[in-house]
């Protein structure tokens, strides 16, 4: 089950009860907390009226379409919620769309619950490492402001590029963020050698997870890197 420290409060705003149900019983297991609407003004509604970590959105809603709805959040709240929309349309015009009234992840009808949890989980943590100076994953804090990091309260002496690496980890956790990806975040369009790349996955896993009963960092072969964060008993 998701700890109490990860778990989200979530307004799911779906008119099909069964959609609605499924997501709501997979996610309820996982420890996350729902609010729900059937149709788009009741979710606008019960939108600005809570502090939700994270709104999962209906493209086809009756009353006031998703895309509607987006965009009256984005005009009338006073922070940033993140919205996941969902929707059975899979063109790229749809996907423009709901991004240009403020939707910040987008997923396809049909999609595993499984996938949709990894979703909210990495678009809430991306969220709040954007807004907030300090994350906290299990045993692992991240301190922005002072470009700092702890292990069980122990201070890691990090040097730059391995607090880069970390924070890009951590902005992207639960998912995996493929070499490529982690590339262009680290050098942009000016990629560097594949050795430079594991030299500091290397320097940065003898810092965090070297004096340690386990890892954190962790390469999924062939794929990427991703960090397995153990929950705290």
């Amino acid at each position: 089950m998701t700890n109490q420290a990860t778990s989200l409060y979530v307004l799911l705003v779906e008119d099909q009860l069964n959609i609605a149900g499924n997501i709501s019983d997979y996610m309820e297991a996982k420890g996350h907390v729902f609010d729900f609407a059937n149709q788009g003004q009741h979710g606008l509604d019960l939108a600005l009226e809570n502090h939700y970590d994270l709104i999962i959105l209906d493209l086809n809603l009756p009353v006031m379409d998703g895309l509607e709805v987006c965009q009256q959040i984005r005009a009338k709240s006073d922070r940033h919620i993140p919205i996941l929309m969902l929707t059975a349309r899979d063109s790229i015009e749809d996907k423009v769309s709901g991004f240009t009234v403020g939707a910040d992840d987008y997923l396809t009808k049909p999609f595993s619950l499984q996938e949709l949890e990894v979703r909210c989980m990495a678009l809430s943590r991306r969220y709040l490492l954007q807004t907030t100076d300090i994350l906290t994953l299990g045993p692992l804090t991240l301190d922005r402001k002072r470009r700092q990091v702890t292990r069980e309260g122990q201070l890691l002496n990090l040097h730059s590029m391995g607090f880069r690496i970390l924070t890009v980890l951590a902005q992207a956790y639960p998912q995996i963020v493929s070499r490529s990806q982690l590339s262009q975040k680290l050098w942009g369009d000016e990629p560097t050698e594949s050795d430079a790349m594991r030299s500091h996955i290397y320097q940065l896993r003898c810092v965090l997870d070297k004096p340690f009963d386990f890892p954190i960092l962790k390469t999924v072969h062939g794929v990427g890197f991703t960090l397995d964060i153990k929950d705290e008993k």
